[in-house]
């Protein structure tokens, strides 16, 4: 059951367009799961060998790269982000709101 939990993240996590961001638990909510969003960052944790699950674009609540620790790198996931024209300052996402992709809305 695991496994299909995450590819149902991870099929969320492809969707976010490039420059956007979403949350944990943006992404339980869209699964309307009564799942954490603590799972789907289990789920985000465990892509890191899958180039197709874009996990950078997921962040927490308040934006902040909660995540970071995970990617090759000390700075790689703000990397990648910036990359895609989003400012990152201390490990936070300015202008989150900007920013945000909510996959309840959008799908």
């Amino acid at each position: 059951m695991e496994a299909n939990f995450f590819e149902r993240v991870y099929a969320i996590a492809r969707k976010i367009p490039e420059g956007k961001v979403t949350s944990y638990g943006a992404i339980a909510k869209a699964l309307g799961t009564t799942r954490s969003a603590r799972m789907v960052g289990w789920a985000m944790n465990a892509s890191h060998n899958r180039e197709d699950v874009p996990a950078h674009r997921v962040v927490n609540r308040k934006g902040l790269l909660s995540g970071k620790h995970h990617f090759d790198g000390t700075n790689l996931m703000q990397q990648l982000l910036e990359n895609e024209g989003i400012k990152v300052i201390d490990n936070q996402i300015v202008d989150f709101e900007k920013h945000l992709w909510i996959p309840k809305v959008e799908l």
